[in-house]
């Protein structure tokens, strides 16, 4: 009890002496490829628009360097390397077709900037159980094959290295996606809580 009232002290003296943060209201920055949309493992649009990338390419390597690595153990895991599995297979049918299925992904047509889901116990257990930073999701609006639109919320990952990652199958990951498909749908597109940078 000591040492965690010194430690509270400390860290009470700290906040005291430093000068408050500085309120602001620019937006963060944010590269684009060429299609408009966000890529890469610095923002959780960006991981979450290459998993849909992934299947629109039908690039399973672009899905595996997209996609949170397993973790943890027992069925979870096991379900998990399951799904990734089918994924492999399924792109791998899917190049191997003469005309891409009428319901596979065409294009992507939204973006909309992620969000924390709405209940705390999620994001606490990423914590507390694999040491992930952050979880949160992305809803990506997708142009299908056969012209219909189609929406795919993906939750995302924030590791303790900072990076993104997506995590395609949250239905093997139950604690960490509490409520996730309860969520209303997004509102806010991507370059409106972006500044946005193109290339």
């Amino acid at each position: 009890m000591k040492l965690f009232a010194l430690l509270l002290m400390t860290l009470g003296t700290t906040a005291f002496a430093a000068d408050p943060p500085k309120a602001t209201t620019e937006k963060p920055s944010i590269k684009v490829l060429a299609d408009g949309f966000p890529a890469g493992h610095d923002s959780p649009e960006g991981v979450a628009t290459d998993l849909a990338r992934a299947f629109i390419k039908r690039d399973f390597a672009l899905f595996e360097s997209s996609a949170i690595k397993p973790f943890g153990g027992g069925e979870s895991r096991k379900n998990y390397e399951k799904f990734i599995a089918g994924v492999k297979e399924g792109i791998k049918a899917e190049t191997e077709r003469k005309e891409p299925s009428p319901g596979g992904p065409k294009s992507i047509a939204k973006v909309y900037a992620a969000r924390h889901l709405s209940l705390n116990c999620p994001a606490s257990a990423g914590y507390a159980m694999f040491d992930f930073h952050d979880i949160m999701f992305v809803d990506v609006v997708a142009i299908l094959q056969n012209g219909k639109e189609t929406l795919i919320r993906t939750m995302v990952v924030k590791t303790a290295k900072g990076q993104w990652f997506a995590h395609p199958a949250p239905h093997t990951a139950k604690l960490l996606s509490v409520g996730l498909n309860d969520e209303k749908p997004s509102e806010t597109l991507f370059g409106d809580a972006y500044k946005v940078e193109k290339p």
